[in-house]
């Protein structure tokens, strides 16, 4: 017989529920799918905090936990739920438990994030060099406090080597569910997704649902002002030295300003405006996907299908199904 695989779920007091509710409920509905097949359960699901116990979240519920395991882990699965105050001076976390996740990532198979979690991971130093991801309200701040992170905005989840980090809260399904198609393959991962209701992939990223996202911004730095005076012209055909010229800046201290300031292009800004122009019209009843085409600066159905395709993937009609 196979020997099922250990997920470790490590939570800190005020976790928040569904991070590590949500990805456990996934490894036990995949071991239901292979209880009714005859087959043997694929997983052991364990809860995990430093000194064990009743451990708290955020919405009251409290789970009951083992101590961090001294044990080996080899061959195992570490998840670490997201808690607010994960991305602060880590009064959170003791030396005690980053080195102890430290030395777990050496150890397992696959060592992931859920939402906030993505900090404790970084502490510990298993993203440096890597792409990881975290919730879109928290990327900016990941970003900065950890520069030699590649830090992905709009991914659902991101797998880096044995490192997988993903999106805010309910994107820890998600990431489960693309484990238990990595172990099962893709139907008993699929069969899982059916008997949860859920997306087996979920289309498009999480910009879809942030738009604000892309406006975060110092209103008085380069990147605020340019995006102040883009909004009001999307409709216009704009090249990047029109958005030079209104800063009486050259093209070239344009970029380099705008990477600085937020790690894109004018052109990037330009589109991610478009796109979320786009979306909020799309949004709205009795819109159409032409009409939002034209007003949100695209010109035609086909540029706007082949823009929702590349940033969302999703194309405009099946985004309006969802969200309109």
């Amino acid at each position: 017989m196979t020997k099922p695989i250990d997920i470790w779920l490590l939570v800190f007091p005020g976790f928040l529920l569904l991070d590590a509710t949500g990805p456990a409920q996934v490894f036990s509905t995949a071991n239901d799918e292979a209880r009714d097949a005859g087959q043997p359960e694929p997983y052991r699901i364990r809860m995990t905090a430093p000194g064990g116990g009743p451990v708290a979240s955020s919405s009251g519920v409290s789970l009951l936990t083992e101590p961090l395991p001294r044990r080996s882990l080899a061959g195992a699965t570490l998840i670490v739920a997201g808690c607010r105050g994960l991305d602060g001076a880590g009064t959170v976390l003791a030396p005690a438990t980053i080195s102890w996740v430290r030395r777990a990532a050496g150890e397992v198979a696959r060592c992931c994030s859920v939402c906030t979690g993505a900090f404790v991971l970084a502490r510990a130093g298993l993203l440096d060099g890597r792409r990881a991801v975290t919730h879109w309200l928290d990327a900016a701040r990941l970003q900065a406090q950890y520069p030699a992170i590649e830090v992905q905005d709009d991914a659902i989840y991101i797998k880096d080597g044995p490192v997988y980090t993903s999106a805010g809260i309910a994107a820890g399904m998600d990431l489960a569910l693309s484990l238990v198609e990595e172990d099962r393959g893709r139907a008993a991962a699929l069969g899982t997704a059916k008997r949860l209701v859920v997306f087996y992939k979920r289309p498009g990223g999480q910009r879809q649902f942030s738009s604000e996202l892309l406006a975060q911004a110092d209103p008085q730095g380069l990147h605020g002002q340019l995006t102040g005076w883009l909004r009001p012209r999307l409709k216009r055909q704009i090249d990047v030295e029109q958005m030079a010229a209104a800063f009486a800046l050259s093209v070239r201290t344009l970029h380099r300003r705008l990477q600085r300031e937020a790690g894109v292009s004018p052109a990037q800004l330009l589109l991610r405006l478009r796109m979320e122009a786009a979306c909020g019209l799309l949004e709205r009843p009795g819109m159409t996907v032409k009409r939002a085409a034209s007003q949100s600066g695209f010109g035609s159905e086909y540029n706007l299908r082949r823009a929702f395709a590349a940033q969302l993937g999703v194309v405009p009609s099946e985004y309006q199904a969802r969200f309109g």
